[in-house]
């Protein structure tokens, strides 16, 4: 499981998954979940602005994603 440490009170799901190394741009994030490729909180998610908080889990190709403050 990989973790991303919040500096904010979120973080986009775009820029998590940046972050995170599952997507290598903007543009990557944006196709991968319009394709619905990703889950957050075990739920597709297609809002690549959707925000993030503490706790919430991502999942995509595989790999899960966990945000914490």
């Amino acid at each position: 499981m990989l973790t991303i440490k919040l500096k904010d009170d979120y973080i986009k799901l775009g820029q998590a998954l940046k972050a995170a190394g599952l997507a290598g741009s903007g543009v990557d994030a944006k196709f991968m979940i319009q394709e619905g490729l990703v889950k957050v909180n075990g739920e597709t998610e297609y809002q690549r602005g959707k925000k993030l908080y503490d706790k919430d889990l991502v999942t995509c190709n595989g790999e899960t994603i966990q945000v914490i403050k």
